[in-house]
């Protein structure tokens, strides 16, 4: 027998309304059946880069990968950077990366919060795998690539 949510007197069954205090009861919720919440499936890994890559851990763009192959990267909120974080926290031209065989470094470029590795502020740094990059709201994960 279902009981008033409001004052927990029983109530006659079909009632609509609390015969104590009145409480319209017709279609609460002050009585249901749990739903069984399945098991979650563990995450799925992700597949190994030849290249290295940065991997957005925190920021609105969570999730999303920038591949850097060989070459000069800009990153900053002008939609024209290589490496576009849209958010007012990231500089137009906030830093560059600088990928040569497989050794990345990541130089700040005069931005007005600081580029960050690993939770320090550097002018430049050489990224090694497993390390974050802060650029702004952002939180990116270095992988260094080659497979592992």
């Amino acid at each position: 027998m279902e009981t008033c949510p409001s004052c927990e007197t029983q109530l006659p069954e079909g009632a609509k309304t609390c015969p104590a205090c009145g409480l319209r009861v017709e279609g609460s919720t002050a009585s249901f059946a749990p739903v069984k919440v399945e098991e979650q499936a563990p995450p799925v890994a992700a597949e190994p880069s030849e290249v290295p890559v940065l991997v957005v851990h925190k920021g609105a763009e969570t999730g999303e990968r920038f591949y850097l192959e060989d070459g000069a990267y800009t990153v900053g909120r002008d939609p024209g950077s290589d490496i576009f974080l849209n958010d007012v926290t990231v500089s137009r031209n906030h830093a560059r990366i600088d990928v040569i065989g497989g050794n990345v470094t990541v130089s700040d470029a005069g931005s007005l919060n600081g580029t960050y590795v690993n939770d320090v502020l550097v002018d430049s740094a050489h990224l090694l795998s497993g390390d974050a990059l802060q650029v702004g709201r952002f939180k990116m994960v270095f992988l260094s690539g080659g497979g592992a």
